[in-house]
């Protein structure tokens, strides 16, 4: 079995800076692409930014130049920096991982519980 479990959230003022970080546990043989998606009230979950298992990136447009998705695959953990926060981050924060487990060897996607995180203006 497998847990992704996200921490850092929290309420800032616009301006500001949180770093989310989504750790991975269990029976992990290797971690591909790790997600991280937000859900505001009365919207749709949308994806805020994307890492590969070599390191590649992509960002939502709303985000680009304000957030740094990072991996430290040694300890099977995912970060999001976001800095310069706006009212409009404000949302519930998810990380999505594709993991291989060890037993069987196969991929399964898992989802955190998510963490929040509150922008005042």
């Amino acid at each position: 079995q497998v847990q992704l479990v996200e921490s850092g959230g929290g309420l800032v003022q616009a301006g500001g800076s949180l770093r989310l970080s989504c750790a991975a546990s269990g029976s992990i043989f290797s971690i591909s692409a790790v997600g991280w998606y937000r859900q505001a009230p009365g919207k749709q979950r949308e994806l805020v930014a994307a890492i590969t298992s070599g390191g590649s990136t992509n960002y939502a447009d709303s985000v680009k130049g304000r957030f740094t998705i990072s991996r430290d695959n040694a300890k099977n953990t995912v970060y999001l920096q976001m800095n310069s926060l706006k009212p409009e981050d404000t949302a519930v924060y998810y990380c999505n991982a594709g993991v291989v487990t060890t037993t069987p060897l196969k991929e399964y996607d898992y989802w955190g519980q998510g963490t929040q995180v509150t922008v005042s203006s």
